[in-house]
């Protein structure tokens, strides 16, 4: 293979890439979040400066693809912490476990998505909407709502998936130095909201050395939402260089 054929790869294994050269389109995503309160230290001892973190709230979210272009359906399921930058009010994205391997390696490759192995789940069970997680054979978390209670206004529905999301990239140099540290910038865009709800709704986090969600404890449920929706994610920028101390 020429050195210049080389160069239009963007993954390996050259002769089998483990994800596809495309921007997925995400068709019949289903959101379940659960926003809830949590200890104000645990949530400092995780965000990275210079975010700033103005009330101690967690999203715990479970999210099932219904069809991704070059990806295929797949669950996925994480934390995401309110924070501030500059002014600007938005999410850290602290973890996220799902069940497709290509979706994980471009999430970290092309990205900063904090994505790992795991096993979520989403499913109706008797009048409930059911999120639960599960890393390996042992469940981590549980997320319960009631089905379709209320109604949510399309436009909050867009407003909860669409504020900006901020990531930590980090890459080591060969020495076990990093070559890359920055905190990128992203957001969801061109979104159809089809359905939106919120209702009643409890979370159980398990405790599990390899999927630390129970870290940050639930203290208080403040607010839980069911969304359908279609999207796109448009590409990261960096906002912070941590080896330079300065704005991107």
């Amino acid at each position: 293979m020429k050195e210049s054929e080389v160069r239009n790869h963007v993954t390996t294994p050259l002769a089998n890439p483990a994800f596809a050269p495309v921007v997925p389109r995400f068709t019949d995503r289903e959101y379940l979040n659960i926003v809830y309160r949590t200890d104000p230290g645990a949530l400092r001892a995780v965000v990275p400066e210079p975010l700033r973190i103005e009330e101690p709230l967690v999203r715990f979210e479970v999210m099932k693809m219904g069809d991704v272009s070059g990806y295929g359906p797949y669950t996925e399921s994480g934390q995401a912490i309110p924070v501030v930058f500059e002014g600007e009010r938005g999410e850290y994205l602290h973890a996220m476990y799902l069940d497709n391997f290509p979706a994980t390696a471009s999430g970290r490759e092309v990205s900063a998505y904090p994505k790992t192995v795991g096993a979520p789940n989403l499913y109706v069970d008797n009048g409930a909407l059911v999120g639960t997680l599960d890393h390996g054979r042992l469940r981590v978390a549980t997320a319960t709502m009631g089905y379709k209670h209320h109604p949510l206004d399309p436009a909050e529905a867009t407003a909860q998936i669409t504020v900006p999301t901020f990531m930590l990239k980090t890459i080591p140099d060969y020495d076990g130095s990093p070559r890359v540290l920055e905190l990128v910038r992203t957001q969801i865009t061109d979104v159809v909201v089809s359905q939106a709800w919120t209702g009643p709704a409890r979370l159980q986090l398990f405790q599990h050395v390899l999927a630390p969600l129970a870290d940050l404890p639930v203290l208080e449920i403040v607010s839980a939402s069911h969304i359908l929706t279609d999207l796109t994610l448009a590409p990261v920028e960096p906002v912070h260089d941590y080896l330079t101390g300065a704005r991107s």
